[in-house]
């Protein structure tokens, strides 16, 4: 397999836990780190040397420039200023749009014609940002979506059913926060509907709700107690962009543009996808039952009317610095 060049754009705490759990799987021999703050980026990169000796994978980390993504193989985006404690990610989205657009332009700028990920938050919104600014291939721009969202939901079933996570198929839709979708109707444990598990009392469908409260809470509950959440979004940012690299084909839960499917469109939000070598090859679309499909509905509605928002911050800064000149 050739060797692979990986841009990190962002070296918070986010991007660094992608980065190093990239670097523990073998993804790249070449990894570029971009971030406002030049100092940081040199100490990662110091501090991610020392790391590189132990490790079985060689690879070399180095403080790149826009420039550097011309002939990357996969971009991935975490920069962004955090979520608060009580926070929601939709409250995000002027500031970090202005940012997306930013990076957009630069990455565009630099010929790049590769992949890209991105993991800043509100992430369906900026995603699709995104990719306007860019025109990039709507196959190429991945959104993390609801990844991290799926595995929470699905490690708490298996807490429940005592079957490890692996063997679980549990997907929550839309977007990534509070108006997101656990679809238990859908769910399987290695192919047996999670039903059965239900009529066998391995599982109570009226813990449903309190099952998926809790997963749309956690990150506010790890916010209050370390003020932000990096390693779960690392590793599962590494697992996209590590099927991605390895054209598995698998399917996983990400931030994909719909165009029709789940009667929804123009939008991008969490759906299960097969991913390769070119991106996302296909949306899979779950039969979720009708009360599913409405909260994915009205999920989608609201992401459609903070994307406004998105667009408007940007179109107000490109005025105001138009009037300046």
């Amino acid at each position: 397999m050739k060797a692979k060049k990986i841009i990190l754009i962002g070296a918070g705490a986010v991007g660094c836990s992608f980065l190093y759990s990239a670097m523990n799987r073998g993804l790249a021999s070449e990894y570029g780190i971009i971030d406002v703050n030049k100092t940081n980026v040199e100490g990662q990169v110091l501090d991610f040397e020392d790391g590189s000796a132990p490790m079985d994978y060689p690879f070399n980390v180095f403080a790149a420039t826009y420039k550097d993504c011309k002939d990357a193989d996969l971009v991935v985006i975490t920069a962004g200023r955090p979520q608060l404690p009580g926070e929601t990610r939709l409250n995000m989205v002027e500031g970090n749009a202005l940012i997306m657009k930013d990076i957009a332009e630069n990455v565009k700028k630099s010929g790049f014609k590769g992949i890209t990920v991105i993991a800043s938050n509100p992430v369906d919104i900026l995603t699709l940002v995104y990719q306007e600014v860019t025109g990039f291939e709507r196959k190429k721009v991945i959104g993390t979506g609801t990844s991290l969202d799926s595995a929470r939901l699905t490690r708490e079933i298996s807490k429940r059913i005592n079957v490890a996570p692996q063997s679980i198929q549990a997907y929550v839709l839309g977007e990534h926060g509070d108006s997101s979708v656990s679809a238990f109707s859908v769910a399987t444990v290695g192919g047996v509907p999670l039903s059965q598990f239900a009529k066998k009392g391995r599982i109570n469908e009226k813990e449903y709700p309190k099952i998926h409260e809790y997963v749309w809470k956690k990150a506010y509950e790890i916010i209050d107690r370390k003020r932000a959440t990096f390693y779960g979004i690392g590793v599962n940012t590494a697992n996209i962009c590590e099927n991605i690299i390895r054209d598995s084909k698998k399917i996983l839960v990400v931030g994909a543009f719909l165009e029709g499917q789940y009667k929804n469109k123009d939008i991008y939000t969490g759906v299960p996808a097969v991913l390769g070598a070119n991106g996302i090859q296909e949306i899979i679309e779950l039969p979720i039952s009708t009360t599913e499909q409405k909260q994915f509905d009205k999920s989608v509605k609201q992401l459609k009317e903070v994307v406004e928002k998105a667009r408007k911050a940007i179109k107000n800064a490109s005025s105001s610095k138009k009037n300046k000149k």
